[in-house]
């Protein structure tokens, strides 16, 4: 028989600067855009862009497309989620739409309703001395 250690979420504590915190009992319909780690616990209609990380804690109900580099799920999200780096859900997470990244990971306890897209992320190009990008098929290492 084989057991998996459980994969621990990342709580905000985890994370240095907090930029940006709605929190339980608050509500929230708009646009929301943001640098840094933001954290949702309340309650939040509209939609939501940024290229850093959003942290859906749990009890928090989020009805929104959703544009980020990374984001955490504890919550409940209804809409589509593009990320740019990595999408983690965990229970007693419910997700009830669509995603886009090239990293996935899902919790078992975890209600998914949805499609999942899983592009790989795009590779840097190698530079030459001169600063130019070398094309992949011509790129040589050492």
């Amino acid at each position: 028989m084989f057991f998996r250690k459980k994969k621990e979420a990342k709580t905000v504590e985890s994370y240095e600067h907090v930029t940006a915190i709605l929190e339980a009992g608050c509500e929230f319909e708009g646009k929301l855009s943001f640098q840094g780690t933001a954290r949702i616990a309340g309650k939040f209609k509209g939609e939501i862009l940024a290229s850093d990380t959003l942290i859906v804690g749990e009890g928090a109900r989020i009805i929104a497309n959703i544009e980020v580099n990374s984001i955490i799920i504890t919550g409940e999200v209804v809409g589509d989620v593009v990320a740019k780096e990595k999408v983690e859900i965990y229970a007693p997470a419910i997700f009830k739409g669509n995603i886009k990244t090239p990293s996935l990971y899902i919790e078992e306890g975890v209600h998914y309703e949805g499609s999942t897209k899983m592009e790989k992320q795009k590779e840097p190009h190698l530079l030459a001395d001169d600063g130019k990008a070398i094309p992949r098929t011509t790129a040589k290492t050492a």
